[in-house]
């Protein structure tokens, strides 16, 4: 299953810095913030089991992150936290149900978490439900504690695109855009919404912003051959396309080139 951009390392800040601020079943007064001294036992062994489980679905080592965060709801049955990073970890398996169902159960615990918001309408943009993602994703930016808005802003983007509404689309993508104007993700995403519109100087302007980039992948370089074969520059095609084979050679994309397939 194919993450949207920076999920794990944001995934990984969101839920590393809730540190005490936990959902389980403590109790504190409501009359100052929650620290370490008012986690039980059992909320403490969570929170280890679930930073463990970060650290191994950031190696894809996912039956490992399961075993983590089963243990992790043992001792702690009310941590939203394991449960949204159970569900990412059931998306990237493609147990899309399971997924689900996990989703659900960090947002009836937390309805108000914008890191979850933004999860669950990622899922339902991955399980060909792109019109039910949006309200969720504009959930998560209306928190004013969402430490990564441009990650549900480029979400949004992407699956407005999907439902053919380009102008949310761009919108959407711009906002991230400002905000995080380093994001390979987002650059390569309005590559492609100006290559679909025909702009390929803008289209060229976003994905060269990729192409220098250390996160440089198959679909990107895919991406700059077409916009160069577009823009007719032939020498900085063949450039590309030596890349795409050196880097990628097993790779759909570089499948494609050879197939001639530019316009799938």
């Amino acid at each position: 299953m194919k993450k949207s951009g920076g999920v794990v390392i944001a995934l990984a800040a969101a839920f590393l810095l809730a540190g005490c601020a936990g959902t389980g079943g403590g109790v504190s007064d409501e009359r100052e913030l929650p620290t370490s001294s008012d986690q039980t036992d059992g909320q403490r062994r969570a929170r280890i089991r679930l930073q463990l489980a970060v650290g191994y679905y950031q190696q894809h080592q996912l039956p490992v992150a399961l075993d983590e965060l089963k243990l992790a709801l043992q001792a702690d049955p009310g941590f939203a936290e394991a449960y949204s990073m159970r569900g990412l970890v059931y998306m990237d398996m493609g147990e899309m149900r399971l997924a689900e169902d996990n989703f659900q159960q960090a947002l009836r615990l937390a309805p108000q978490s914008p890191e979850f918001n933004n999860n669950y309408g990622w899922l339902l943009c991955q399980s060909g439900r792109p019109e039910q993602s949006i309200a969720y994703f504009e959930t998560a930016l209306k928190s004013r504690n969402y430490q990564s808005p441009a990650k549900a802003l480029n979400n949004a983007g992407v699956c407005s695109q999907r439902m053919k509404d380009t102008v949310a689309a761009e919108r959407y993508l711009n906002e991230a855009f400002k905000l995080e104007p380093g994001n390979v993700s987002t650059s390569l995403n309005l590559a492609k919404l100006n290559y679909d519109r025909r702009d390929y100087e803008k289209a060229r302007f976003y994905i060269s912003r990729v192409t220098r980039s250390d996160s440089l992948s198959a679909d990107a370089l895919w991406q700059a051959i077409k916009i160069e074969r577009k823009l007719g520059d032939r020498t900085a095609e063949l450039s590309l396309v030596t890349q795409l084979g050196r880097r990628f050679p097993s790779s759909t994309e570089f499948a494609a080139y050879q197939r001639g397939a530019f316009d799938e």
